[in-house]
């Protein structure tokens, strides 16, 4: 078993190798960062989903502090009134009422851890998008260069291929001076 396990091992690490070398560094760059720009997207989106229900969360939590308000009106009025009867369905209400501003006010707190991470997790997705870009385009400016002095290189590598007649001459003077000096 120890031996089909090493064997498949070197399997992977020569496929792995394989693709290490099939692949475009460049390329991959322009992908991530293609990734990290829809990432940051969607987390724009989740920010402004959840800053939408927050707000509505908050108008809801209003309407309901209302509410609570003329229910303790209503209230004043039946105990004055000695209407018990009628106070205690009103006393339901009210109770109903906290409760359900109760857990507004919990999904509210909620929101608000969320959006915080989500604000933090974006300031850190944006940074690393911008260094990702700042990468991207010195690895172009670096390809462009290269590509550049290979092109270059290879015009001067001509250029000094290339002899004239009049440096045979000349090199072939200076060889028999040489040769006639000694």
């Amino acid at each position: 078993m120890a031996l089909i396990n090493r064997i498949a091992r070197l399997f992977k690490a020569d496929f792995h190798a394989v693709l290490d070398r099939i692949e475009e560094p460049e390329q991959l760059l322009k992908q991530a960062v293609r990734e990290m720009d829809e990432v940051v997207q969607a987390t724009e989106h989740a920010i402004k989903v959840c800053a939408y229900e927050q707000q509505s969360v908050q108008s809801r939590k209003q309407e309901l502090g209302q509410a609570l308000a003329e229910l303790d009106q209503e209230l004043d009025l039946c105990f004055a009134s000695k209407k018990d009867d009628l106070a205690r369905g009103l006393v339901r209400k009210k109770l109903e009422t906290q409760r359900l501003l109760k857990g507004l006010s919990a999904d509210e707190q909620a929101n608000e851890k969320f959006l915080a991470e989500q604000r933090a997790q974006l300031d850190e997705n944006r940074s690393t998008l911008e260094s990702l870009k700042q990468k991207a385009e010195i690895f172009a400016q670096r390809s462009a260069r290269d590509t550049r002095n290979v092109h270059c290189d290879a015009q001067w590598l001509a250029q000094d291929l290339v002899v004239s007649d009049s440096e045979i001459e000349v090199a072939f003077l200076r060889e028999q001076n040489a040769r006639r000096v000694s």
